[in-house]
């Protein structure tokens, strides 16, 4: 069984942008680096400090430390807490945050996963999942940012740590999910079932998000089928209308008008929506995955609950003799049995009342037959169709949004040389 989770792993791989495209140096001044030493300056991206953007570096619980970026939006009461995809990092990202934050007046908060651009460590499932909590863990402690205020955004691969996070928090705003992925198997095999060495189960864990769900996905998309798009719409809670872009592949969604202008409207909506109100105790961080699986069980005790409140109905006592008087008339029907039952004639002609008894020991007599024997059958289809593709971004668009879909910059030109320049197009398993 190792060797087949080491063929789903090798075959869904993580393509971090060698060599990255941003660097990160100390701030210049010696006071600033002593009042907070989680702030870094970001190099070869057009501007990393003054004008609403912050850069950190954040540790997190499996050893790692990850670079964040933070654009401050002036009068913003959200905050988008943003996963991208895969072959990407900061520096490609760049423009899109400070642009995406603009145009949805909203505060935004960009990482490189672990061992993606000048984050430490190497790339993992686990990894990443321990990467946006730290991250989440910063907008908490750092910048006051509450729960009810955050929108967690996922593209592709980064669905994978936004549902994670999304299914332990009770008290999140929305999410919105770009090209998502059902999971990692079912990328490669249309396999129907969730097996234990799969990754990113999002498919099991988007039923536990309380808040509104936007989907996002290309229609033509060769990468990440849209039926992985549309199966997590239908198995959302909370739905907001999806967008299926008409003609749009896993790539090059933020070109297309209709993208920014309902996302906008899916931002606008949630702000003026009411927050998201749980019977549970409030907390300020991610519940214990142990805690998440009980509520299950929890929920199917309470059913019970409800169920057991008729039987206390009818073992009261009192209500006995008016039920018992219709009953009375099946006696009737018993005719045949009266001379099986010996011991009772004489009971029945000292004590008048169990006469009703009888007809009710009668009735249940013949209530007990119980059919048996339901058989029950399944069954397991998969086809290994191998799902792969070739794409590549442009860096312009209508919309005035850039995202270089991971493509490393230009020999020379940084961040900034890459908006001169159309992308090659490249092979990749997820982007």
């Amino acid at each position: 069984m190792g060797a087949v989770a080491s063929t789903v792993a090798a075959r869904f791989a993580f393509f971090p942008p060698t060599p990255p495209s941003y660097g990160v140096e100390p701030l210049p001044s010696p006071e600033a680096a002593a009042a907070d030493s989680e702030v870094v300056e970001l190099s070869g991206v057009p501007v990393s400090r003054g004008r609403g953007v912050e850069a950190r570096r954040l540790p997190t619980k499996r050893g790692t430390e990850v670079v964040a970026m933070y654009v401050r939006q002036p009068g913003a009461r959200l905050t988008l807490l943003y996963s991208h995809g895969n072959a990407a990092d900061l520096g490609q990202m760049y423009e899109l945050f400070r642009e995406l934050s603009t145009h949805l007046n909203v505060n935004l908060m960009g990482y490189d996963y672990s061992g993606y651009g000048q984050s430490s460590g190497k790339p993992s499932e686990q990894n990443t999942y321990a990467d946006i909590e730290a991250v989440y863990r910063c907008l908490i402690e750092t910048y006051g940012t509450s729960e009810e205020n955050i929108i967690l955004y996922g593209q592709s691969v980064g669905s994978g740590p936004t549902l994670d996070l999304a299914s332990r928090l009770s008290h999140l705003r929305a999410v919105v999910l770009h090209s998502p992925i059902s999971s990692g198997l079912r990328v490669m095999y249309p396999v129907k079932h969730t097996y234990w060495f799969d990754i990113y189960k999002n498919i099991d864990k988007i039923p536990l998000v309380k808040c509104p769900v936007l989907v996002i996905h290309g229609t033509d998309d060769e990468v990440v089928d849209c039926s992985h798009g549309r199966t997590l719409w239908e198995l959302s809670k909370v739905k907001y209308e999806p967008l299926w872009v008409k003609g749009g592949n896993h790539c090059n969604l933020e070109l297309y008008p209709e993208y920014i202008k309902h996302l906008k409207r899916f931002v606008t909506a949630i702000e003026k929506s009411p927050r998201v109100k749980d019977e549970s105790p409030e907390c300020s961080g991610p519940s214990d995955p142990s805690e998440t699986g009980s509520e299950g069980a929890e929920s199917s005790r309470r059913s019970t609950d409800i169920r057991d409140k008729p039987r206390s109905s009818i073992d009261h006592r009192p209500s006995t003799d008016r039920r018992e008087k219709p009953r009375g008339s099946i006696d009737r029907r018993d005719k045949s049995r009266k001379s099986v039952d010996q011991p009772d004639k004489p009971r029945a002609s000292v004590d008048q009342p169990d006469r009703p008894r009888k007809s009710i020991d009668r009735r249940q007599f013949h209530l007990t037959r119980i059919d048996a024997g339901r058989g029950y059958g399944s069954s397991v289809a998969a086809a290994e169709t191998s799902l792969g593709g070739r794409h590549g971004r442009d860096p312009h668009g209508e919309a005035g949004l850039c995202l270089p879909c991971g493509q490393p910059a230009a020999a020379g030109a940084g961040t900034g040389g890459a908006r001169a320049k159309r992308p090659r197009a490249h092979a990749t398993t997820l982007a």
